[in-house]
Order: structure tokens, then sequence, then C-alpha cells
């Protein structure tokens, strides 16, 4: 935010599980955010968030809407077009977390209410803030090959409902991060997919694969799986002459470019930051000067329309 405003935005937060929490935590630790309160379904839990964090838990969402002017949204997917199109109907800034809701068309309703009401609508895309992405955008210009995977263990079980992320297909909960990377980076429209995925331990697909064609001629291959034993967040990038590798969860990576007839290797320069730390940052300072967000509702709203036909292609074809 400018250093020449000492402006505190009033922010709140709906949802406060495993990441409305650190939401919380977040702007309760920030200079520029004022956290008015919280708001969840479950009292107990907001009341334990809200004395972390030494705020207030709202009895309603209404009633926490009238005391701020931005908000985060962080419930299960399905809730996301409800909650965020009432907030948005009472003038407030919004950044929803990923997916921006369960389907193109609640996607579609939001991003022109936002339009409507020139509300900042910002989606939670992190992985755009981790400093990975800063030296992809900076040093790569014309991909022709992107190898994107992210595995995660299961997560585990809730008392009252499925487990975290498990309501959508694991492309919507996890791949649709790659995926909205790989269409900010390759700039052109998909021509061609292939797709594959299995339900393993939930309803939807629990691993998925698909490869993906652009007009430009740039092929992408991603996986995602919430079944696996390790943690894992990759991706690397070709060009003609270059390839880098990198590790979002070590904020790590190597640049590798050809030189006459020999390959040379370098570490990639990374400042290490907490991407969330750095999400929230550039949406409060989005509220102060009216800028666009650096993940807009029109960019969720791709991601989503790609993930969706990857999840209709892997029921409609199954390998």
């Amino acid at each position: 935010m400018n250093s020449s405003t000492d402006k505190k935005v009033r922010v709140g937060v709906v949802g406060v599980g495993s990441l409305g929490q650190h939401h919380a935590r977040i702007y309760s630790e920030m200079d520029t955010a004022e956290l008015i309160g919280i708001y969840d379904t479950d009292r107990g839990r907001a009341a334990e968030i809200a004395s972390k964090c030494h705020t207030r838990a709202f009895d309603s969402i209404e009633e926490l809407a009238s005391a701020i002017e931005a908000v985060s949204i962080a419930v299960p997917t399905d809730r996301h077009f409800a909650i965020s199109t009432t907030l948005m109907e009472k003038g407030l800034h919004v950044l929803v977390e990923k997916p921006i809701a369960a389907s193109v068309d609640e996607a579609e309703a939001m991003v022109k209410m936002a339009e409507q009401k020139n509300i900042i609508l910002q989606v939670g895309h992190v992985e755009r803030f981790n400093p990975v992405m800063r030296f992809l955008e900076d040093n790569l210009s014309k991909p022709r090959f992107i190898e994107a995977t992210r595995l995660a263990p299961y997560p585990p079980p809730r008392a009252s409902t499925v487990p975290r992320g498990t309501e959508v297909s694991v492309v919507l909960d996890l791949m649709i991060h790659d995926l909205d990377i790989i269409l900010h980076l390759v700039k052109s429209p998909v021509k061609d997919i292939h797709a594959v995925g299995v339900p393993v331990l939930s309803r939807t697909e629990d691993i998925a694969n698909t490869r993906l064609v652009f007009s430009n001629g740039c092929v992408a291959n991603v996986t995602a799986s919430r079944i696996s034993q390790e943690k894992l967040r990759k991706i690397r990038v070709f060009e003609e002459d270059t390839y880098v590798s990198l590790d979002y969860m070590n904020q790590s990576g190597n640049l590798y470019s050809k030189k006459g007839g020999s390959i040379s290797t370098s570490q990639v320069p990374l400042e290490k930051g907490e991407p969330l730390v750095l999400e929230l940052t550039s949406f409060l300072r989005c509220v102060v000067e009216q800028r666009t967000p650096v993940v807009t509702g029109r960019h969720a709203y791709n991601a989503l329309k790609l993930a969706i036909e990857i999840c209709r292609q892997m029921r409609e074809n199954p390998s």
C-alpha cells in the first residue's frame, strides 16, 4: 500500500477453516488492515479463531458486512457464488478463494456484478504470488512445453462433512492452480485436450492428468493428485534454448541454457516470501488504490472454464 497513506482497510473473513484461519491471522498482523471480525457457521470454531486473532466473531454475514469494506471468503466452493454476490450487492470488495465458483455461469455472473458495481473481485490463485512466478514472468516469453506436477496427501476427515476440498474434483481443487498459471504464461487459446482422471477415496477424481495443446504450438502436461504420500508442487518450462525447473513449495529452482554445444546450469535467484501474505497485501492495495487485481475474476473464470472442460472430457471419455 502507498507509504503516503496510513489508511487501514476494514476487513473481515467469512469461513475460518483450514485456509480461512490464515487469512484472519495475516490480516490481524498487517499494518494496512483492521480485522473487524469473522463469521463461520461453526460458532465454536469462529470463537476460537476470533480469540487467537484478537477480533470478534459475528453472528451473521449481514452483521459482519455492515461493519467492513472488504472481505475474504474461504468457504466450500458450492457456496462461493451465493456469499460473494450477497456481499458484492452490499458494496464490499471481495477476495474469494479458488475456484471462483462451482460453474461457469456462476463465475460469469460474479464477474459481471463486480464490473457493474465497480467492485474489486480478486480470486485466490495464490501461486501467482509465489516468488517463483515473478521469475517466470520476467525471464520466459515463448514457452514451447510446460510440465506441471502438484501432489498432496488426502485431506484429513472432518466430523460434519467431507474432507476439505473433496467436494470437487482434484482438477478444481489442485490442478486449477497450474491451469491458471499456464494460461497466464502461454497467452494462447487451447486447441486440444486429452485428459484422464480416477476417483479413489472420494466421489470425484482424486488423481488426474491432462495434455493441453495451444493454438500457438505450446504443449502442457499437467498432473494433480491428492492421494500422494508426499507433497510436491513443481513446474518446468521449456523455450527454444532455455528451460527452467522451479519448486513452488521450496521456492527454489534452476535455469538451464544452451550455450554452444553444451548446457549451462545456474541457480534461480529468488527472494522468498509467504505467497498468502503477498496476495492479501496486493488485495488491500487494490482496494485502496482501485487497481486491477493480479488475478481478476475474468482470469479465474478462464481457469474454471478450462478445468470444467477437462472434467467433462474425463467423464465422457474414460480411458
